[in-house]
């Protein structure tokens, strides 16, 4: 990215957790000033017995498809897979059956490892999802699916089932609360006091755990001010249903790469209009 600084002057508040330094340093170097508060830390499954279970079955070939809908789920599949010796076994699994990817990040998780995805989702959501499935023949088929902490996503495991497959979902891994509660706080407050001209969201658990802080602290109704009056950027369309679901109205999103990068580039194009 060169470095026009095209967000000099601008107070960034940064909810991001596992790239969190990256992400700051790239708005950093178009000239803003961030405000860091990583907000969710992800952690390994309490129980690893259901995953490694899970992994034995797709291992053993008694998988047709997978779902894959993160990025971050597929690596936590593959450490336990080598945690628990299997690594080889389902990694050569992934070259057999047919891959779903919902977005970019576990279609690049996949590629990491040599393998080439599957069927790409029409839109990186769950709808996405659907709209690529309705086309093909699901009778019958074991369809494992990956799901993400806080999405049972009964409308996917629903349709899955509706057309005849047999769903065994997963669930690798866990959030976590990161900052302190005193800190989230902080930056409502900031938010609602305007010293902070946007907030950069990259995963919907952020923006519930700045709805539960401002529950639990009073401080619903100055979220909802400083949501009005700051500018919000979302990296995907699932993000920015989360935060048009709270009041919100999100200005700067990527078109189609929704990756760290075309968020800064979306954001500065919200400054320059």
């Amino acid at each position: 990215m060169e470095e026009n600084r095209s967000l000099t002057g601008r107070c960034i508040l940064v909810p991001e957790s596992r790239e969190l330094d990256l992400f700051a340093r790239m708005l950093e170097t178009q000239g803003a000033t961030t405000l860091r508060c990583p907000m969710v830390t992800i952690l390994d499954a309490e129980d690893p017995a259901p995953i490694e279970a899970w992994l034995r079955r797709m291992a053993d070939g008694k998988l047709d498809d997978l779902i894959v809908l993160t990025g971050e789920g597929l690596r936590r599949l593959l450490a336990v897979a080598q945690r628990v010796g299997i690594e080889d076994e389902v990694v050569a699994a992934l070259t057999r059956l047919r891959t779903v990817t919902r977005g970019p990040k576990p279609a690049r998780v996949l590629r990491e490892r040599g393998l080439t995805p599957g069927i790409a989702a029409d839109e990186p959501t769950t709808a996405g999802v659907i709209a690529s499935l309705t086309r093909e023949n699901l009778a019958g088929r074991r369809v494992g699916v990956q799901l993400y902490p806080g999405n049972p996503n009964d409308l996917l495991l629903d349709f899955l089932r509706g057309a005849g497959a047999n769903a065994d979902p997963i669930l690798p891994y866990r959030y976590a609360s990161d900052a302190d509660t005193a800190q989230v706080e902080v930056a409502i407050r900031a938010m609602d006091e305007g010293k902070v001209d946007a907030v950069a969201f990259t995963s919907t658990p952020q923006v519930e755990r700045l709805k539960a802080v401002a529950k639990s602290r009073g401080l619903e109704e100055a979220l909802a001010r400083g949501i009005a009056r700051t500018k919000i950027a979302a990296v995907g369309p699932v993000v920015a249903a989360t935060i048009e679901a709270m009041g919100g109205h999100v200005v700067a999103m990527p078109e189609t790469s929704f990756h760290l990068k075309p968020l800064v580039n979306a954001l500065i194009a919200a400054f320059e209009s």
